[in-house]
C-alpha cells in the first residue's frame, strides 16, 4: 500500500537499495520515534557523544521536504550501520531480509495527547512555504478533553489519517500479524519507560549488537535527551517553535486520566472494532 500525505510519500521507497544490517524504525508519530533513533545510534556508535545530530545520522526517508535523491544519496555515503525512520505501516515499505525493523507501540491515547501538545508547537507559516501549501488563518485549540474525544470518534480510512485512531491501530495490527518474523521487533514505549536497560540489552541482542553499559542507557533517558534537545529533535527545516517543548513529559497514562470511566469504556469498544484482542491487552496494559 501507498501512504501519502502533504509532507509524507512512502513511494519514496520503492527501489531503495538496502544493505545487510540495515535498521528501520516504523513508528507512529509522538510513540517513540526519537527515542528508538537514539537508542540505535548509542548501541551503534557505543558512545553518548555522537558524531552528527541525530537527524543526520538517521534520516526520515519518506519526508518531500528533503528530496529523494538527496536523502538516498547520503544513505548511500553512510559507512556505519544505518537506521532509517520512517512513519510508514510495514505493509507501505519493501521487507527486505537484509534489515531488521522495529515498531515502537505506545498506548493511543498517550500518542494522542503528545500530538496535541506537538500540533500547538508547529510553526504553520514555515510548513506551509516548505511544502507550497497555503496555509489557514489559525485556529484556537479546543480544550484537550473535548481534541482527544473528536480523535477517538473520527471515522476515517487509515491511509488517509496515519495518526488517526484508525490509522495507529492499521499500523500496530500489520506489525502485530508479522510480530514472530525473525526481522520484525515489537517495542513497547510502556517497556522502554519502566525498563529502560532491559529493553536496550533485549533491542542490542535482536540486532546482534554489544549490550549497552550504564553510560549508554543513561544517555537514552528521557532527562539526558531532553537536555540535548537541540542535537536530537527532528527539526531540520525549522517547523517547530520551540524544540525543547518536544521532549514535553513522556509519561504513560496521560490520556486516560483525561477521560471518565464512560469515555474510556467508549474509548475501548471503538479500538475493539479495529484491533485483534491480543494486540490491545498487549497495547493497553
Amino acid at each position: 500500500m501507498r501512504y501519502v500525505s502533504s509532507d509524507e510519500d512512502s513511494g519514496r521507497w520503492d527501489g531503495f537499495p538496502f544493505r545487510d544490517g540495515d535498521i528501520v524504525i516504523s513508528t507512529r508519530s509522538k510513540s517513540g520515534t526519537t527515542w528508538m533513533q537514539m537508542i540505535c545510534a548509542l548501541l551503534v556508535f557505543r558512545t553518548p557523544d555522537l558524531p552528527a545530530a541525530l537527524g543526520t545520522l538517521s534520516p526520515w526517508l519518506d519526508w518531500l521536504i528533503t528530496p529523494r535523491d538527496q536523502v538516498y544519496a547520503h544513505l548511500a555515503a553512510q559507512q556505519h550501520r544505518r537506521f532509517i525512520k520512517t512513519h510508514t505501516p510495514l505493509d507501505g515499505i519493501p521487507l527486505d531480509p537484509r534489515a531488521t525493523y522495529i515498531v515502537v507501540a505506545r498506548h493511543p491515547l498517550d500518542m494522542a495527547v503528545s500530538l496535541f501538545h506537538q500540533s500547538a508547537n508547529l510553526n504553520r507559516e514555515r510548513m506551509a512555504e516548505l511544502t507550497g501549501t497555503p496555509a489557514g488563518p489559525p485556529q484556537p485549540p479546543p480544550p484537550i478533553p473535548e481534541a482527544l474525544l473528536s480523535w477517538i470518534d473520527r471515522d476515517v480510512s487509515p491511509a488517509d489519517a496515519m495518526d488517526s485512531l484508525p490509522g495507529v491501530l492499521w499500523h500496530l495490527s500489520d506489525a502485530w500479524q508479522r510480530r514472530h518474523d525473525a526481522n520484525i521487533l515489537l517495542v513497547h514505549y510502556a517497556d522502554l519507560a519502566a525498563d529502560l536497560p532491559g529493553e536496550m540489552r533485549r533491542i542490542a541482542g535482536r540486532l546482534g549488537l554489544e549490550a549497552p553499559t550504564a553510560e549508554l542507557v543513561e544517555a537514552a533517558s528521557f532527562t539526558r535527551m531532553r537536555a540535548r534537545a537541540e542535537d536530537l529533535v527532528p527539526d531540520p527545516a525549522g517547523v517547530l517553535k520551540d524544540r525543547g517543548a518536544f521532549f514535553r513529559g513522556g509519561r504513560s497514562g496521560a490520556g486516560r486520566e483525561l477521560l471518565t470511566d464512560e469515555q474510556l469504556a467508549h474509548y475501548e469498544r471503538r479500538a475493539a472494532a479495529m484491533a485483534p484482542p491480543d494486540l490491545l491487552a498487549w497495547l493497553h496494559r
